[in-house]
């Protein structure tokens, strides 16, 4: 076995979740990851935890979904949930389009029948985090050799030095009143963050790390983004997302390439066409797109946003918590003719944070 899979697996048991003897432990995984499996089962034995496995088999999904007339929230998958500790959940494919024909209709409904088994799930401490699979190394366009040095390079790094260099960002943000982005010609959008709390992902409930975090107060947001990096979701493409925002809602959008997706993910329920996160991207180990939104998402030089769901950790008290059964990010490249701008002051202009060096205001 690799020996960078079993320092994957020390990394989620040790610093992601901070498993200790006795604790219960669901890991869910495709058998395509079966190594990290493996080693995470090695790992947890020595520290005296207790897992279950569960086969999250994509294949499976489809011809569940596709073969179903209606959803409801399984007891039994509850229950499973309120008694764990900690969940892992492991990412990797054999074929990155496997739900694709797959009803958009079918995949909200689904979606909103397993919202209840997700807010608990976020409730324990849990970690999402990805296998180097051959198809997801496809999806990025490299070899599965390089694409396993990726991976690595992202998620096998000192995560202390990266907490550092983003608590920087976070001191700037968490007290601000107001964001504004600027990219191109199509994304001037401001947010009121006021009252929200900051968050530095460095490798825990995500691995890898690499961005900070905060929910918009819902009604704020107005301005126009273009969403200049595609996405992958319900094993289809979306591209050249655009959202015109007005109240803090969506009033009209569009896309290049699968608009009717987009619009049923808007549609799902009020929730969806609020915003619920604005994130910035802080990895740079994670130094090209590669269709994969746990490390897109984080790449230097981006900013990204979700519709739907704000995570309650995000909110500060009293403050108004967007409700979804959604979370969906989308990217927006700040490498060139962008800014952020916080309380009307530039902290980052194309992809140089104020902090660094080579930074001009």
């Amino acid at each position: 076995m690799d020996p960078r899979i079993r320092e994957h697996a020390e990394t989620i048991v040790d610093h992601s979740t901070d498993i200790a003897e006795g604790d219960d432990v669901i890991v869910s995984a495709p058998p395509v990851a079966s190594d990290l499996v493996v080693a995470l089962f090695e790992v947890l034995g020595d520290r005296g935890a207790n897992p279950v496995s569960l086969n999250a088999d994509e294949r499976a999904k489809r011809a569940f979904l596709r073969a179903s007339e209606g959803f409801e929230t399984p007891s039994h998958e509850q229950a499973l949930m309120d008694e764990t500790d900690a969940f892992i959940h492991l990412r990797a494919t054999e074929n990155a389009t496997e739900t694709g024909d797959v009803d958009p209709e079918t995949t909200a409904a689904y979606s909103v029948a397993q919202q209840p088994i997700r807010e608990e799930r976020l409730s324990k401490r849990w970690c999402l985090t990805q296998f180097p699979a051959p198809a997801n190394a496809q999806l990025a366009g490299m070899s599965t050799e390089a694409y396993e040095n990726f991976v690595w390079d992202a998620i096998n790094k000192d995560w202390g030095a990266q907490r550092e260099f983003q608590d920087q960002m976070v001191e700037i943000l968490d007290p601000a009143e107001e964001v504004r982005i600027v990219s191109g010609e199509g994304t001037d959008v401001t947010m009121s963050v006021a009252g929200n709390t900051t968050l530095n992902d460095y490798g825990e409930k995500n691995l890898p790390g690499g961005e900070v975090f905060t929910a918009p107060v819902p009604d704020s947001v107005e301005g126009s983004v273009f969403f200049d990096k595609p996405l992958y979701h319900q094993g289809r493409e979306i591209t050249d997302v655009a959202l015109e925002f007005a109240g803090g809602e969506v009033v009209s959008h569009s896309a290049g390439q699968n608009e009717d997706l987009l619009t049923e993910v808007l549609s799902t329920d009020e929730g969806a066409r609020r915003l619920g996160e604005l994130g910035i991207g802080m990895n740079r180990d994670i130094d090209r797109f590669t269709y994969n939104m746990l490390f897109d998402e984080k790449m230097g030089d981006t900013v990204h946003m979700a519709v739907g769901m704000a995570y309650d950790d995000c909110v500060g008290e009293g403050g108004e918590v967007n409700e979804s059964a959604v979370h969906v990010d989308m990217i927006v490249d700040m490498g060139a003719e962008s800014r952020i701008e916080v309380d009307g002051e530039v902290v980052q202009r194309n992809g140089t944070f104020r902090f660094e060096d080579g930074f001009e205001a």
